[in-house]
């Protein structure tokens, strides 16, 4: 299945269902994550944002980052999710110093399966998806824009 193939949602999908497999470069060329590879190795925790060097983005991406060891201690896989470009990432993470990876959704088609998509500006909306070692939702979340993430009830989320 390609990313492509992915039907897109309405809304993020409920506890319980198959979390849609997909493949997506990182902030770093020529690397690509794929969710069914790294949850062979814990849970996953995906965290879409609408853009990069944007006030709210920055402040959650850099939380990520600075309770990273909480995230792993939990076994979890943190991933950032947005519509960017890899090399714009890149730069972000780079200024930032983020240390999780930054996935480039460049052609919307994961937000869309995540029923993350704010179409009227064309990016990822702001949202938090758990993913339990058996590919299923275990907590899903979509925010509103000034809304940042909350910490605490996605880490309970996890095993």
């Amino acid at each position: 299945m390609t990313n492509a193939s992915l039907p897109p949602r309405d809304s993020v999908p409920p506890v319980g269902s198959i979390a849609p497999d997909f493949e997506l470069p990182t902030q770093n060329r020529g690397e690509n994550w794929k969710l069914s590879d790294a949850l062979k190795t814990g849970e996953v925790v995906l965290s879409f944002f609408p853009m990069a060097f944007t006030g709210v983005c920055s402040a959650e991406m850099q939380c990520i980052t600075s309770d990273l060891a909480k995230w792993t201690g939990k076994g979890a896989h943190v991933v950032g999710v947005s519509a960017d470009s890899g090399p714009a990432l890149k730069a972000w993470a780079d200024q930032l110093g983020l240390k999780q990876p930054l996935l480039s959704d460049m052609h919307r088609h994961v937000c869309k399966a995540y029923g993350l998509y704010w179409a009227d500006l064309n990016v990822a909306w702001r949202g938090s998806v758990v993913i339990g070692r058996d590919g299923k939702v275990k907590w899903a979340q979509k925010r509103e824009i000034p809304q940042a993430m909350s910490f605490d009830k996605v880490l309970e989320a996890l095993s």
